[in-house]
């Protein structure tokens, strides 16, 4: 890596051809190489949903026939099981686990604490050949017939189940390296290359969130890891350790399956809530409300967040002390989420606020993971929990948190860094339009599953009895809407880099570091040494409370 010749050498025309960019250590350059990985891996999760929701919209129609040659399987629920499946598995770990940390974390934890690069840069070069290893691993597992477990695979079904769920689970395996390798070198980055005149609690509250999410990280994935090996040993080697048949305990499965997948919401969500802690503030012109607040409880969040893995258990036959104890754990991790909520709201309350597209995105997040939320409260009772487990009650609620929330943020992301990730402006009435198009579209498809899982209805079931049609049709059409959203988002920021708008190097009015620095970001982040005079939260103009 070579230092920058003139100011307008940029980390995208540094270097040139495909060979720079697939052996590049320059955290800016794998960050696009992971936003490219991902928007691929999100369209074909984002097909798989659409293809089942047309199924549910008039399950006799026969719309999973296509698909079933396609596979070489013809019972329609089986069909239906493996696309689902094959969803949740590319949907969890290809996107909503990994993306705000591999995209926005790589491209601008170390400009936030103004760092050159990270600490291992060829580790995390490394990170993302593992991810993409990860990928082909999953679309293998398309072409071989899928698998029909659900993404959780759970025992002792996933043991003895005729579908190949190997590699499924070794594509799971090899992302969660990807992971482990990401979050080690973001902890390692935050304590050795921050600037020395940079304190801890003078950090950017998003590189608090990517600090807190890296231990989570570090500490929870080995898990999952070692559980999925377990099964392969028992599968294939016929070693008893879950199958109740050969004597194992699938509960155990259970355990040690959700330790780490509890835990993975939190490596989720965190980043989410510090993408919102950057955009409130700027879109608000005022100084974060409560930073230290915010910083304690994305702490207190990654550490109680790890002890309420149980939750998902409470009809799997466990103590009722233990249910009682885990229940709650799971209401006490709510007051940091609460803590977070209060002070972005206190944030704008007398603030000068902009209805920008990047704040519509981050207002949208607040709304719907207040709802995913609160039904998350209800889910945590443990008598409501024996009617709604397994219902789709839980498929919406989990919607509203994980898309709702981190999908939400990851889009609004892209709309706050686009400008100074590429150096061009979007269209800001269509990127409005689009965002009013999505939640139109994400409350349409979600609140029918919410009524129609207070009512009984299953998930996971491919046909359904006629009370239920309205709701699964409602459903379906909310999906096309919250589809062609999408597609307008995207293809408005796509269609910015053909014009000639060129974004100014803080176009927000932004006060962290990344809005100090020329657009798009030199080779090593900075021409000189970054500019530390004022702190993360402090604007030129803010408006007073």
């Amino acid at each position: 890596m070579s230092a920058d010749a003139t100011t307008d050498t940029s980390y995208l025309n540094a270097e040139r051809g495909l060979w720079s960019w697939l052996t590049t250590t320059d955290h800016k350059r794998i960050a696009l190489l992971y936003l490219a990985g991902m928007m691929f891996f999100f369209t074909f999760a984002v097909l798989l949903a659409l293809t089942f929701r047309l199924h549910l919209f008039d399950p006799e129609a026969g719309v999973l026939a296509p698909v079933g040659a396609l596979l070489g399987l013809e019972d329609p629920g089986e069909i239906y099981n493996r696309l689902l499946t094959l969803h949740g598995v590319v949907m969890i770990f290809l996107f909503i686990i990994p993306g705000i940390p591999a995209v926005f974390g790589n491209f601008f934890l170390p400009i936030l604490i103004g760092a050159e690069d990270v600490s291992f840069p060829r580790l995390n070069l490394a990170s993302w050949y593992f991810y993409v290893a990860g990928g082909i691993l999953a679309l293998v597992a398309v072409l071989g017939g899928g698998v029909d477990t659900g993404w959780t695979f759970y025992v002792p079904y996933s043991v003895n189940t005729d579908a190949n769920v190997v590699v499924p689970m070794l594509a799971a395996f090899v992302l969660g390296w990807s992971s482990i390798l990401t979050g080690l070198n973001f902890v390692t980055t935050v304590h050795r290359l921050r600037a020395k005149e940079m304190g801890w609690f003078q950090m950017p509250l998003f590189t608090w969130s990517l600090y807190a999410t890296g231990w989570v990280q570090i500490l929870a994935t080995p898990v999952v890891g070692i559980t999925l090996i377990m099964v392969l040993m028992e599968r294939y080697l016929g070693i008893p350790i879950f199958d109740p048949a050969r004597g194992g305990d699938p509960v155990l499965y259970q355990h040690l399956f959700w330790i780490y997948s509890h835990p993975a919401v939190y490596i989720m969500i965190l980043p989410a809530m510090g993408v919102v802690s950057e955009i409130i503030p700027t879109f608000s012109r005022k100084t974060i409300f409560g930073y230290k607040f915010i910083v304690f409880s994305s702490m207190a969040i990654a550490g109680i967040g790890s002890l309420v893995w149980a939750h998902h258990m409470f009809t799997a036959g466990m103590a009722d002390v233990a249910r009682i104890v885990f229940s709650a754990l799971t209401f006490l991790v709510a007051v940091p989420s609460a803590i977070k909520v209060f002070n972005w709201l206190a944030t704008m309350y007398r603030g000068s606020v902009q209805l920008a597209p990047p704040m519509l995105w981050a207002l949208m997040f607040i709304f719907l993971f207040a709802i995913g939320g609160l039904t998350g409260l209800t889910v945590a009772s443990l008598s409501l929990d024996v009617h709604l487990h397994d219902t789709s009650y839980v498929v919406a609620h989990f919607h509203y948190t994980m898309f709702g929330g981190t999908g939400v943020i990851f889009i609004a992301g892209l709309h706050y860094w686009w400008p100074k990730i590429f150096g061009r402006m979007y269209n800001a009435r269509t990127a409005t339009v689009a965002a009013v198009l999505f939640f139109i579209g994400f409350n349409l498809t979600y609140i029918p599953l919410f009524i129609a899982g207070g009512l009984g209805m299953p998930r996971r079931y491919a046909f359904y009895v006629e009370e239920f049609a309205s709701l699964h049709q409602l459903s379906t059409v909310g999906s096309w809407v919250m589809a062609g959203s999408l597609l307008l988002a995207f293809g408005n920021l796509v269609w910015s880099l053909r014009r000639e708008t060129r974004a100014a190097d803080d176009p927000w009015g932004g006060a962290t570091l990344e809005w100090r620095t020329a657009t798009p970001p030199p080779v090593l982040n900075f021409h000189g040494a970054p500019d530390l005079s004022r702190g993360a939260y402090e604007y030129p103009v803010e408006v007073s409370a």
